[in-house]
């Protein structure tokens, strides 16, 4: 791997071990089961005649909490959450497994009317995903009011319902943002919207009715034993969480047009050599692409401090993710306007 010192070179690059920021510290696809190495804690287990498991799959417009209440039903991170718009674009298996029910959670790319390639990929993957799910859940944020966003969504979903049948359950997420008042005016504009087998709010953040949710969807899972063993929270490969963790650093405090340009992908992940048993090394390199050389600028940072700044804080997100330490090797590299090019689109994982 050679030695690596802080820098800000041609393309990019920033990572030391023992620099402030990278000193180590203390696939798409559809929603079926796969074989994972998964990442584990204490499981509930719970298999028999009334066990239901099933997948869910939460669609809505761009920043309706999908993907925090997905980590809220999980109860641990799987998902990247940002708040701008199209932070998820894979499809993130999160697992919930309990004593009476295994549920699978599907959170998919916010529905939109794309503008690019890239966005027509999105949504194609989402209306992919939503006919192979047992229940659906629909979010629709309580502290802004339905708008065409959600009017778009809402017929998505009924034609749906016309091809085939799925119950389909509207969420009101982040009910803590607003009062009892407001809440009661969301929930009846979202019974307006179309027919649901169920309608509920909750607040991912506060924890406010995550149980209720999770019970509610499950109930609608068909009866079936468990399809994860006990402790699995995600099925996803470690490079895709790796790289979403990357990608939810980087676009942190970065102007609204930046977000839809940014890529990463992880290049390699090796052990380091020569390291005791007791104290292992793993080094991740991770390049990290944007549209414009004006894009890479903002990423980087005066003197590379932005970068530091990121990867700092994706390295602690990996260091907790992994269970070791890593010495993350950043890069930022120039693709120009890839969310229009299909062959930069494969190259990148969409």
């Amino acid at each position: 791997m050679g030695e690596r010192r802080g820098r800000s070179g041609d393309d990019g690059g920033a990572g030391a071990e023992g620099s402030p920021g990278h000193a180590p510290g203390s696939d798409a696809g559809g929603p079926g089961p796969t074989a994972s190495a998964g990442f584990t804690v204490g499981g509930k287990g719970g298999a028999g005649e009334d066990y239901r498991a099933g997948f869910a799959c939460l669609v809505g417009r761009p920043n309706a909490g999908k993907s925090t209440l997905t980590n809220a039903l999980v109860g641990q991170k799987v998902a990247i959450t940002s708040s701008k718009p199209q932070t998820t674009r894979h499809t993130i298996r999160g697992i919930s497994t309990t004593d009476t029910a295994q549920l699978v959670l599907v959170d998919t790319p916010g529905l939109h009317k794309p503008r690019t390639l890239l966005g027509q990929r999105l949504n194609d993957l989402v209306r992919a995903t939503l006919l192979e799910v047992d229940v659906i859940g629909f979010c629709l944020p309580a502290d802004q009011r339905p708008g065409p966003g959600d009017a778009f969504i809402a017929n998505e979903l009924t034609e749906l319902r016309s091809v085939r049948r799925r119950p389909v359950v509207a969420i009101a997420t982040k009910a803590d943002a607003v009062d009892r008042e407001r809440l009661a005016e969301h929930l009846m504009a979202v019974d307006q919207l179309g027919e649901w087998d169920a309608i509920i709010p909750c607040s991912a953040v506060s924890g406010e009715q995550v149980d209720e949710v999770r019970a509610l969807l499950g109930g609608y899972l068909p009866r079936s034993p468990q399809l994860y063993p006990d402790g699995v929270l995600t099925d996803e490969p470690e490079m895709v969480m790796i790289a979403e963790l990357v990608r939810e650093a980087a676009l942190e405090g970065v102007r609204d047009e930046l977000p839809h340009s940014l890529a990463v992908v992880v290049e390699e992940m090796v052990p380091r050599e020569g390291r005791r048993d007791d104290d292992p090394l793993l080094d991740v390199r991770v390049n990290v692409f944007v549209e414009r050389s004006s894009q890479k600028a903002i990423i980087i940072g005066r003197g590379g401090s932005r970068l530091r700044e990121v990867g700092t804080n994706s390295r602690q997100a990996i260091e907790a993710l992994l269970g070791q330490r890593v010495y993350l090797d950043l890069h930022v590299k120039v693709a120009k306007d890839w969310q229009r090019d299909p062959r930069q689109l494969q190259r990148l994982g969409f």
